[in-house]
């Protein structure tokens, strides 16, 4: 596994959908012909991908990978993601979502109705 590979599985999330590291590590799993995907390494990769597409944004490529898709466990924003909550918050929400806090959590709402 890759993160071409972790970038691949965001691309297919279309416009006004999610998916979680564990859906994506499982997916992988699946398509390696393994019984488990590790969710560490793939959150890992993933935001290798999100960097990367965010380096492309910066030189002025308009399709990207759409990292911001792509929530933690339980719905969660990874704030490590480029541009951190703010960026995470603006792109979800242009895209219908509703992103509330909880603590010093950020998650979508009702996140599983759009997996």
């Amino acid at each position: 596994m890759d993160p071409h590979e972790v970038a691949q599985a965001i691309d297919h999330v279309p416009k006004r959908k999610l998916t979680t590291i564990d859906r994506i590590a499982e997916g992988l799993a699946k398509k390696h012909g393994a019984t488990i995907g590790c969710t560490v390494t793939t959150g890992i990769l993933a935001r290798i991908a999100a960097n990367a597409a965010n380096e492309d944004e910066l030189a002025g490529k308009k399709k990207i990978t759409p990292y911001w898709r792509a929530l933690k466990a339980n719905g969660e924003l990874n704030p490590n993601y480029p541009g951190g909550i703010d960026n995470l918050i603006r792109r979800l929400e242009s895209e219908g979502h509703l992103v509330v806090r909880k603590g010093k959590r950020f998650l979508v709402d009702r996140y599983e109705e759009n997996l």
